[in-house]
């Protein structure tokens, strides 16, 4: 029986990173076994990267000397003794880096992909939508120009938040800019190219509905997040008015509030988050109550490289899945080059086949970029936002 021998918790960082402020820091465990293979998982920052840190040390008390085989009994073990779990993003993200982590080493173990474990490949083809492109866009053709060249580099798809510094509200003239952004962007691009809307969850139902019924003739794939998370009742207001399907989901924790927010209507598109809802097991079960509704998946993936790798594995297997978030465009070098093992081509993604979730570390940059900061913040623009675009 091979156990969890070691377990190293790194955080990254580098201040070259510009696109996306949230992630200007990763966290990556490193477990390594009793056979001496190593497994890599994730957990996500977002203004949060050393309450994390901490989480993941909380979960390493249980882990430690645990068989990795176990991945249902060592979950369930934590969640016993985590009395918050159900609302502690912080918890949830540390537990998944420790499955994540387990599931690579399981494969590496077995000598195969983690997706040949979770049912074998369904999709061939993992289409992907661009997000982080946009820095510095403000004006209709700043977002146009870049756009197309990530259309030449063959990119169909492409998400953008155009509502600048409207929050709560949404001003006259803010609604017109969106209006011309969005106009603008379905006009260059054509048809043939899906246009998703990055709410951001800053609107009061109101505003958001405003705004969704401005942008609903440009046809977009889906609309994410209108409405501030905690108002659920203001979506079903958005939804009565507003045709484009909504997406959400990077914010719930596990399977339960997916079956809630799934079962009652409230979502059309789910977004979970691999380093945040409890890992790879439980996306495949939260993928498996949505296909019962009939409701696709985009996994949301805005961090680093070991979350997009362990993504993959599960878009692989799903029946329902329906695009793929993709932020290695606007990746820094250092983030580029830290991990080896898929690619992007042609605007699809495609992992290596190799064992475990199919990534081979570069020992080099991980110690190179090691550090103990927490990420910056901008007094003028919040960090969820994507750089410059917040005027």
């Amino acid at each position: 029986m091979e156990k969890i021998k070691d377990i190293e918790i790194l955080e990254l960082g580098s201040p070259e990173e510009k696109s996306s402020p949230w992630s200007s820091t990763i966290l990556v465990l490193k477990l390594t076994s009793s056979n001496g293979n190593v497994g890599f998982g994730e957990a996500p920052t977002t203004l949060m990267t050393l309450p994390v840190k901490e989480s993941l040390r909380e979960v390493a008390r249980i882990f430690n000397g645990r068989n990795y085989f176990d991945i249902e009994k060592n979950n369930r073990e934590y969640y016993k003794n985590a009395f918050y779990i159900s609302k502690s993003i912080e918890e949830t993200a540390a537990l998944s880096a420790f499955e994540i982590a387990s599931w690579d080493l399981i494969g590496k173990d077995l000598g195969t992909p983690v997706y040949n474990l979770l049912g074998g490949q369904f999709n061939e083809n993992i289409k992907a939508y661009a997000n982080g492109w946009y820095s510095d866009c403000v004006e209709p053709d700043d977002f146009v120009k870049k756009a197309k060249a990530l259309v030449n580099k063959g990119y169909k798809a492409f998400k953008f938040d155009p509502f600048g510094n409207n929050y709560d509200k949404l001003s006259k003239k803010g609604l017109d800019q969106a209006v011309a952004i969005v106009s603008n962007m379905r006009e260059s691009l054509g048809d043939d190219v899906d246009l998703l809307i990055e709410y951001h969850g800053r609107f009061a139902p109101k505003y958001a509905i405003m705004a969704g019924q401005a942008l609903d003739p440009f046809n977009p794939l889906f609309m994410e997040e209108p409405v501030h998370p905690e108002l659920e009742n203001g979506v079903y207001e958005f939804k009565k008015y507003v045709n484009t399907p909504v997406a959400l989901g990077e914010r719930l924790l596990n399977k339960e509030d997916f079956a809630r927010f799934i079962s009652s209507g409230l979502v059309d598109i789910i977004q979970p988050d691999i380093t945040n809802s409890k890992g790879i097991l439980e996306a495949k079960k939260i993928a498996a109550i949505a296909d019962s509704f009939g409701t696709p998946v985009a996994f949301h993936n805005a961090f680093g490289p070991v979350q997009t790798a362990a993504t993959l594995n599960v878009d692989y297997t799903i029946p329902n899945f329906l695009i793929q978030e993709c932020f290695e465009e606007s990746w820094p070098q250092w983030k580029k080059s830290l991990f080896s093992g898929y690619n992007v081509e042609n605007g699809y993604l495609k992992l290596s086949g190799k064992p475990g979730i199919g990534i081979e570390v570069n020992e080099k940059i991980l110690e190179e970029s090691k550090t103990d900061v927490m990420e910056p913040l901008d007094p003028n623009e919040p960090p969820w936002v994507i750089s410059g675009t917040y005027k």
